[in-house]
């Protein structure tokens, strides 16, 4: 399987690069970046590495050799101005993402192509993506909510003192202020969360509050977040190269479930090779689902805004 890492030269596009190679799972990475050097600097380092880990094609490119890849991670973005309101940062990274997309359509893509967008705020150009290019929608992913569930599940298992990999639990809706932590399902190894000594409602919000600011955290102790959102990049990108069928809270275009259409937002998905091969509407506490919905209208109310802009 061939991945283009569309922004491969900055933190979050080569510590994916990184953890797709450490895999070994896809049989080639292209790195392209607007910065060119860069991107060649980036993948010559991965390169010097491949005899150690994996056999793997690694080599700078552009969207002309693009075109034939499986699978475009779309990593690109800008960062906040000083004074600079959110609305305005989204609508400079829409504005960059569009001409992303451009090139991609531009040149071209095979018909199965699979689009999976990392960049934020990942929900808006997610719904992007799929209105501008001719792909199906369901063959546009968003990273969504992964990395807020990779966090939220490590947290919970760190202050429990568990297997982190034991834990499973999920944070839906946006990938943002409004997102909304599962606690009706978690478990660990199979057992509810909620019979656990230690689990109580002020454990419960400490938690989420802590997973809410742990990107935020990050960025002031070491200037961006990386290595866990590449982790999370790699696992999406290996639920399609292997076709896994996997269960995972992504981004994609709403059909239905939860009483959500034409937002994209994160719910339980099965990805596959095909992209999104199912949307799965789980039994939610009441307040669950409310916060779900209300998470679509604050997505929906962004996207006016931005689309009017």
């Amino acid at each position: 399987m061939k991945v283009t890492i569309i922004g491969g030269g900055g933190r979050v596009g080569s510590n994916a690069a990184f953890a797709l190679q450490c895999a070994g799972v896809v049989s080639e990475i292209q790195i392209l970046d607007a910065n060119e050097a860069m991107a060649e600097g980036e993948a010559l380092d991965l390169l010097h590495g491949a005899s150690t880990i994996a056999d793997q094609r690694i080599y700078a490119g552009d969207y002309d050799r693009a075109k034939d890849s499986d699978m475009f991670i779309i990593t690109a973005g800008l960062r906040r101005k000083p004074d600079e309101s959110r609305l305005d940062l989204i609508n400079r990274n829409v504005s960059l993402f569009s001409q992303i997309l451009e090139s991609i359509k531009t040149a071209g893509t095979r018909s199965d192509a699979i689009i999976f967008v990392v960049s934020n705020p990942v929900d808006i150009l997610t719904q992007l993506a799929v209105s501008y290019l001719d792909l199906p929608w369901n063959q546009v992913i968003g990273l969504g909510t992964m990395l807020d569930t990779a966090r939220f599940r490590s947290m919970i298992a760190d202050e429990l003192k568990l297997a982190p990999t034991q834990v499973k639990a999920l944070i839906l809706g946006e990938h943002g202020d409004s997102m909304i932590p599962v606690w009706s399902s978690a478990t660990v190894n199979g057992m509810s969360m909620g019979k656990l000594p230690g689990f109580s409602p002020s454990f419960q919000n400490q938690i989420f509050e802590k997973t809410k600011g742990s990107g935020a955290e990050v960025i002031r102790r070491k200037g961006g977040a990386g290595w866990a959102v590449g982790l999370t990049i790699a696992e999406v990108t290996h639920a399609v190269a292997l076709d896994k069928q996997q269960l995972l809270p992504v981004s994609s275009l709403q059909q239905g479930k939860f009483g959500l259409r034409n937002i994209c937002l994160s719910v339980p998905t099965v990805v596959g090779r095909k992209g999104v091969l199912d949307q799965v509407e789980i039994e939610l506490w009441p307040k669950e689902l409310q916060g779900l919905q209300a998470s679509a209208r604050a997505l929906k109310a962004t996207l006016s805004k931005v689309v009017s802009k």
